[in-house]
């Protein structure tokens, strides 16, 4: 620990780096009662706190291997904190990128005198291919979190956090990927003020520490989600997950949709826009007091990073509401007889409605998809199911049902009776070429495409809804096709919104 405290304070960050302000975030703090803080890592030059961990670790190679160049593995902030820092100390720096990164962030490195590799469709590949070219060329790697100078360099954080803030702290909330950010900053402030909880903050489809911390070991997760690509990490790091074992009191899962939400809190509250890992320190910090119930405390969230697509932007807006459960989406079935439909309407009554799809199934009922705006919360949302049931109407919550969120609410179209044999499945394809050839490839078999479906959310991955004509004798063949496919995956063929809305079965 100690050891730890000195590399902290000599950390070599303040060339590159601003000391970013603590913010009080007054609309949150009022809606939750109690006073919640914002750090404000985003307004780094390069709008995230990957800088400091790598130009302490660069600035203290000797000069002699800064000549030799320096290499790393990253598809975001990393690569361009490892750039900036190469750029400042004279040293040529290779980044080697999945060729699923986005253009903007190759761009980025690219603007910043960093060599580009682009290699492999995940950042596993990128690493790999990284490490190769360190041993051919000589090169030094900088790790993007499991080094003791990169976890120093990013512990400045909490130093400043306590010199800004010397009054009580209950919690302080920090996202995590593969823990450098947390390590660092636990380290610190445990160190000086035990008292203070460190609470770490992940997506729930990619929960590597949390899962770790709960079994006693780093564990490697099958897959992980790409919404906060930031924390995309199968596995946390060796030296980071010894500190967490030590420092880090626990470790909240937030969803997608709590991830928006709190984006959205973010820039109600300062007109900034935070990437999806750096809101999860909000996100988190709401979490824990609907949970806990604390009112009066200082809470504070680190926003880590800045560095989104913007199309990605419409994505976050479609999910906030639900994130707050200010939003509920439902199914609805009604009799298809004149005044169903006005009777329907009356059920809801005046509530505001986000969201309306309609389609005649047969002579005898029809399905509607809609978007109700609540103002009071699952509550409201409940008695809107009670009046609908009491009224005879077969209702079904879509709110929670992410296939229905990220497909069906934009393709409902009726049923398409006669298809026999039919599968469902959602799939991510890398966004690049040839993606989904490789997929079609695979359909030599003689397996028909009978529903497809695709939306471009603006992340690194596609989101695919496929249906798919698979006789029962016929299914360990085409099981085995799945898993050698490699892209990840989900059976959706048992799911409500499919059989409500797009089943072909008669």
């Amino acid at each position: 620990m100690h050891d730890y405290i000195k590399k902290i304070l000599t950390a070599r960050v303040y060339d590159v780096a601003i000391e970013s302000p603590l913010e009080v975030m007054n609309r949150l703090s009022r809606r939750l009662n109690n006073r919640v803080l914002l750090k404000r890592e985003d307004l780094q030059p390069v709008f995230s706190f990957k800088l400091r961990g790598a130009y302490n670790k660069i600035a203290k190679l000797s000069r002699e291997t800064l000549d030799k160049g320096i290499i790393c593995a990253s598809a975001g902030n990393h690569a361009q904190g490892v750039a900036l820092a190469a750029q400042r100390l004279g040293a040529k720096a290779t980044i080697v990128m999945p060729r699923t990164t986005p253009a903007i962030k190759i761009q980025a490195v690219r603007d910043r005198g960093g060599k580009t590799v682009l290699f492999g469709d995940t950042y596993d590949e990128a690493y790999q291919h990284a490490r190769q070219l360190e041993t051919e060329k000589g090169m030094t790697f900088i790790h993007p979190y499991d080094d003791p100078d990169v976890i120093a360099g990013n512990g400045t954080i909490g130093m400043e956090i306590l010199r800004q803030h010397p009054d009580p702290i209950e919690a302080i909330f920090i996202a995590v990927g593969g823990g450098g950010l947390i390590a660092g900053v636990a380290t610190y402030v445990k160190f000086l003020r035990p008292d203070i909880k460190i609470i770490g903050v992940e997506p729930d489809d990619a929960a590597s520490m949390y899962e770790a911390l709960k079994q006693g070991h780093r564990v490697i997760l099958d897959q992980v989600g790409i919404f906060a690509d930031g924390v995309a990490v199968r596995q946390v790091g060796e030296e980071t997950f010894r500190l967490a074992q030590d420092l880090v009191d626990e470790v909240i899962v937030v969803s997608t949709d709590e991830i928006c939400a709190a984006t959205k809190d973010i820039f109600d509250d300062t007109r900034s826009i935070a990437e999806p890992a750096g809101a999860l320190g909000a996100a988190g910090l709401k979490k824990y007091v609907e949970r806990t119930g604390v009112t009066g405390k200082n809470l504070i969230a680190i926003n880590c990073g800045a560095n989104i697509n913007f199309d990605r932007l419409r994505h976050v807006a479609e999910r906030a509401e639900l994130g707050e459960r200010r939003e509920a989406l439902l199914a609805v079935t009604i009799p298809e007889h004149p005044g169903s439909f006005r009777k329907f309407c009356q059920v809801i009554g005046k509530r505001a409605i986000t969201e309306f799809n309609y389609r005649y199934a047969d002579a005898r009922q029809a399905q509607v998809f809609a978007g109700i705006q609540l103002t009071e919360g699952e509550e409201e949302k409940n008695r809107i199911f009670e009046a609908l049931h009491e009224q005879g109407y077969p209702a079904v919550d879509m709110s929670d049902n992410e296939m229905a969120k990220l497909h069906v609410r934009y393709m409902v179209g009726g049923h398409a009776p006669g298809i026999r044999d039919e599968l469902l499945y959602r799939f991510q394809f890398p966004e690049r070429p040839g993606a989904l050839l490789k997929f079609l490839t695979g359909m030599a078999h003689g397996w028909n495409i009978s529903l497809f479906h695709y939306r471009n959310h603006g992340s690194d991955y596609g989101r695919v809804l496929i249906g798919i004509q698979v006789p029962a004798a016929e299914r360990s063949q085409f099981d085995q096709y799945i898993r050698e496919l490699g892209y990840p995956h989900c059976d959706e063929t048992d799911n409500p919104a499919y059989r409500l809305f797009l089943d072909g079965r008669s």
